[in-house]
């Protein structure tokens, strides 16, 4: 399966930060870049529009800087999260700074539209977007996106239910093209897995939370040492989709996460009670287990390389 030729000899890992609302900042995509893995973020984290035009300017210098000093070992590609849903009203002022910037890989979300596809095809950027089933797979592609991130079941956040054996191989079936897979993927071994079931990339999240650069609370990367999936609820309260999300935040919050009640789409938004949803309801993934304390983003990035590659001698030697 390819690899986009944009992140051909530029990873040391075959896998994409997963951009993390709130979490998600400049110095936690450099850091992931510059370990040899795609950083990302999502637009909306530069919470005034103006902050994104900094943002961009901020990565963009750091990562040409590690480039100019570390000519064998150049930084890995970045990418920028676009919601592209309509009620998201800062698209297009998001989308003209990517243009700007020229950002290398854009991943959109909740929705597919030709016309954002088309302006990052134009300065030669590449577009993955994220999808839960098989049926929103075909649309992405048909609508012009370059590859897909395969969000199933297990995955922290707003996330399906489908095994990811039966995404990638539904999609799989029909698309040749570049397939990251997110769910529960949070060592060295569930990297090869991803790429064995036929996904090209691992998509990875909540590992990154508990990083040192990751502006999250200390709290909340405490309850992510401490957990496991026991401790995750899929609720579709918090922002009218789907997600899962870490019970301790939800009993804080005062409700009780066995009887949570239904929400519906008409609570989506990407403002203010998103922010605060993401920010007291704390996001997480049922690969949570594997995280044993919080490090340096580079340090977990070794630690999955280490693990990647001792799983492959392990198979390979079956």
């Amino acid at each position: 399966m390819p690899v986009p030729e944009l992140l051909q000899n530029r990873l040391s890992l075959p896998a994409i930060g997963a951009p993390l609302f709130i979490i998600s900042n400049p110095k936690l995509v450099v850091a992931q870049c510059t370990a040899g893995i795609v950083g990302a973020f999502p637009s909306l984290n530069a919470r005034a529009a103006e902050q994104l035009d900094g943002w961009l300017h901020e990565i963009t210098t750091a990562l040409a800087a590690w480039d100019a000093a570390n000519l064998k070992q150049k930084s890995a590609p970045y990418a920028v999260n676009l919601i592209v849903h309509r009620s998201n009203t800062r698209l297009e002022h998001d989308l003209a700074l990517c243009e700007k910037y020229r950002v290398p890989v854009v991943i959109t979300s909740l929705g597919a539209r030709p016309e954002v596809n088309a302006a990052i095809h134009a300065y030669g950027g590449i577009v993955l977007h994220d999808v839960i089933n098989n049926d929103f797979a075909r649309k992405a592609i048909e609508k012009g996106a370059d590859g897909l991130i395969a969000v199933a079941a297990g995955a922290g956040g707003h996330a399906g239910t489908l095994s990811p054996f039966a995404l990638v191989q539904e999609i799989r079936a029909w698309f040749s093209g570049p397939v990251a897979l997110s769910g529960a993927i949070a060592t060295g071994g569930a990297i090869l897995a991803a790429q064995a079931c036929g996904a090209d990339l691992a998509y990875i999240g909540s590992a990154f939370i508990a990083t040192e650069e990751a502006n999250a609370s200390n709290g909340y990367k405490q309850a992510l040492v401490e957990g496991s999936a026991a401790d995750i609820v899929y609720s579709n309260l918090f922002t009218g989709v789907h997600g899962n999300y870490l019970r301790a935040s939800i009993e804080a919050a005062g409700l009780d996460p066995d009887h949570l009640p239904e929400g519906n789409v008409s609570t989506m938004n990407f403002h203010e009670g998103a922010t605060k949803a993401w920010k007291d309801i704390w996001g997480a993934g049922q690969g949570i287990g594997a995280i044993k304390s919080v490090l340096p983003a580079a340090d977990l990035v070794a630690r999955l390389r280490r693990e990647y590659a001792a799983a492959r001698k392990e198979v390979a030697a079956f």
